[in-house]
């Protein structure tokens, strides 16, 4: 390989190096805000789960249940315990308000019999329920993009040291072929042979 030639290699080895460990630093870094807001955010909110095996869950089909007493008496703090009682428990409650049927069509019940206090009530706990329970399904989804931002920051990392040890192996083979040609070969003398 001609010096220049490995000059392109190396500085492009270089330049490789520093793009793969500016974006793993900078998905790292992602991955710890987004996880820290939605953990403060989520902590202020003041929400726990109720007890494990508690009257709460126990009302809950099967699934739902078993989901719940997962984090039975803890603090939602989360991405993946805001899913859980998004899913689990306020879903599974908002399905029971009005048989099952969803805000937009409660409202659309209640626009038309405006004196059903009834329905205004039920429209009511359907927005407040389902309203909470998206903001904590986006929490979720923003929680599981840090975590993806995780994975990619290791990935990158791995790259960038691959790539670091090219350019280790790269340094070493021009400076073993910089001594090669530094020292000049000599021929051992032969001796004479008697005739």
């Amino acid at each position: 390989m001609t010096n220049g030639l490995r000059w392109r290699v190396l500085v492009l080895q270089a330049g490789l190096i520093g793009i793969l460990v500016f974006c793993a630093g900078f998905l790292f870094w992602g991955n710890s805000f987004i996880h820290n807001q939605i953990t403060t955010e989520l902590t202020a909110q003041q929400i726990y789960f109720p007890a494990a095996n508690s009257q709460a869950i126990a009302a809950l089909p099967a699934a739902d249940a078993t989901a719940m007493n997962v984090y039975g008496s803890q603090q939602l703090t989360t991405g993946e315990q805001a899913k859980v009682y998004a899913n689990s428990f306020i879903g599974v409650h908002l399905s029971e308000v009005a048989a099952g049927q969803t805000y937009s069509q409660m409202s659309a019940k209640a626009q038309a019999n405006p004196t059903d206090t009834k329905i205004a009530g039920q429209v009511n706990t359907l927005f407040k329920g389902e309203t909470l329970r998206g903001l904590l399904l986006n929490a979720y989804g923003w929680w599981t993009i840090g975590t993806y931002a995780l994975y990619a920051a290791i990935g990158l990392a791995v790259a960038a040291l691959v790539v670091l040890g090219a350019f280790a192996l790269e340094i070493f083979l021009w400076v073993r072929q910089r001594q090669k040609v530094a020292v000049p070969f000599t021929a051992p003398k032969r001796e004479a042979i008697p005739a």
